[in-house]
């Protein structure tokens, strides 16, 4: 009797403490005030359970009211031939609707969306459409490309369910996460998975850091919410590594901290602000390392330091080894360009470097990032020898080609020369971001450009 009175007690206590530890980590109080933060409290360890005892379903419940279908609807030109038209009927020279689709996440109740950038580029029109079958047209705000990040605004006197932002600082490799939006056109549609890395860089160029999970994600996702088990949004969904177009294991998001951060610059600035801490390097390894003839194997190598720049002013040299940003560690490239794309320029970050065996923090001030982003050019200011070598005295630079739309005519804009824009002369990078930044994203620009060959050539942007 005694040992079945045991068995009852310890049976009680289990589930008390069951009960606990569901009460800890899913109850949840939504901050009411648009563009709102989670606490930073955080409650998403369920170190120990299965997947049984994880429930999904509140999550679930508040992401699917604030992720909209997003319909893009673009027009092009029939080519005309004469042939088939004499033969056939075949009519060219006419315009032909082409729709793509995707995801977006409501972010205020008055209407701003937030999605991914191919999901509406080149868009004539735009239609996003709630949880509630209530249909909008939509206006394009303003797009980050290289983060693939675009922002979006509908006109409407409801109130609607919008996200509330965790911080994905916080979360952890191994996670639950859900993937919320309308792949292959199936609205609200919810898949679950566990956060596979952080810090994830897929471009050429190093400046991007993903979220990686294996949440089922396919195409008509992107854009689409990642929210953790409490319904916060932690990501926007944007690609899938894959052979075949199809899910097979892998899928990636902008984290939350990223796209808040470039979607106020597009609110305040019409543009992103990017800050540069002033180093140039690369990260260390096993090989990198004996071949600097250094024991690290972690962190970044800095190789030589921008001048004028705020690494140069706070005192790091070659040969510093960068291992910390703010506290939080850097174990590579990755990990530094993710502490620092959240910043702006004249932002104050705490360095924390390694210099011949010893550890020290020095304070560094961001200084600007002089490359100038838009419509999927970058553009740069000309070199004194730039503008000695082609005889001008103004212009800017394109320094690289982020767009798709571009990639036919790659050879002749790279590294081309921008004069004027809408007729207004291009005397540096502060002039013309500041003629762009008053145009929509779906205006019309007309540029006249010196190609690198020494030709004038005039196009439509």
């Amino acid at each position: 009797m005694k040992k079945i009175s045991g068995l009852f007690f310890v049976a009680m206590l289990g589930g008390a403490t069951t009960l606990g530890a569901y009460k800890l980590i899913f109850d949840n109080d939504k901050p009411s005030s648009a563009l709102s933060v989670a606490p930073p409290i955080n409650f998403t360890r369920t170190v120990g359970l299965g997947p049984e005892a994880v429930d999904f379903t509140e999550a679930a419940d508040k992401a699917i009211h604030t992720v909209v279908h997003v319909k893009n609807v673009s027009y092009t030109t029939v080519p005309s031939n004469p042939m088939l038209e004499f033969f056939y009927g075949y009519r060219g020279g006419q315009q032909q609707a082409q729709v793509g689709t995707g995801s977006g996440v409501i972010i205020t109740e008055d209407g701003y969306i937030v999605t991914n950038n191919h999901v509406v580029q080149n868009a004539s029109e735009l239609e996003v459409t709630l949880n509630n079958n209530k249909s909008y047209k939509a206006k394009l705000v303003g797009t980050d490309s290289k983060m693939d990040i675009a922002l979006l605004k509908v006109e409407t006197s409801d109130k609607l369910p919008y996200a509330t932002f965790g911080n994905s600082d916080d979360i952890k490799v191994g996670e639950w996460v859900l993937a919320v939006g309308n792949p292959y056109n199936l609205t609200s549609t919810v898949t679950a998975g566990i956060v596979s890395a952080k810090a994830r860089n897929l471009s050429k160029d190093g400046i991007q850091s993903f979220i990686q999970t294996d949440a089922a994600v396919n195409p008509g996702n992107s854009g689409g919410a990642l929210v953790n088990t409490r319904g916060e949004l932690i990501g926007i969904n944007t690609m899938i590594s894959s052979m075949t177009g199809s899910y097979v294991g892998y899928s990636f998001a902008v984290p939350s901290n990223i796209t808040r951060k470039i979607i106020e610059d597009i609110m305040e600035f019409g543009n992103v602000q990017r800050g540069v801490l002033g180093v140039q390097g690369g990260e260390l390894n096993s090989a990198a390392s004996k071949e600097l003839g250094i024991n690290e194997t972690q962190g970044f190598y800095v190789n030589s330091v921008v001048k004028d720049s705020g690494a140069e002013k706070a005192g790091i040299k070659k040969g510093d080894i960068i291992i910390k940003i703010d506290e939080r560690p850097i174990s590579g490239f990755s990990d530094l360009n993710a502490a620092i794309v959240t910043k702006r320029p004249n932002d104050v970050v705490k360095v924390g470097i390694r210099r011949n065996g010893k550890d020290l923090t020095v304070p560094v001030k961001l200084s600007k990032n002089e490359i100038y982003s838009y419509s999927g050019l970058e553009l740069e200011d000309l070199s004194p020898a730039e503008k000695k070598r082609f005889n001008i005295d103004y212009g800017v630079k394109i320094k690289d080609i982020t767009d798709q739309q571009y990639m036919p005519y790659y050879e002749e804009l790279k590294d081309g020369i921008i004069l004027s824009v809408n007729n207004v002369k291009a005397k540096d990078i502060e002039t013309v971001s500041k003629l762009l930044s008053d145009k929509s994203p779906n205006d019309r620009v007309r540029v006249e450009m010196l190609t690198r060959n020494g030709q004038i050539v005039r196009f439509i942007m």
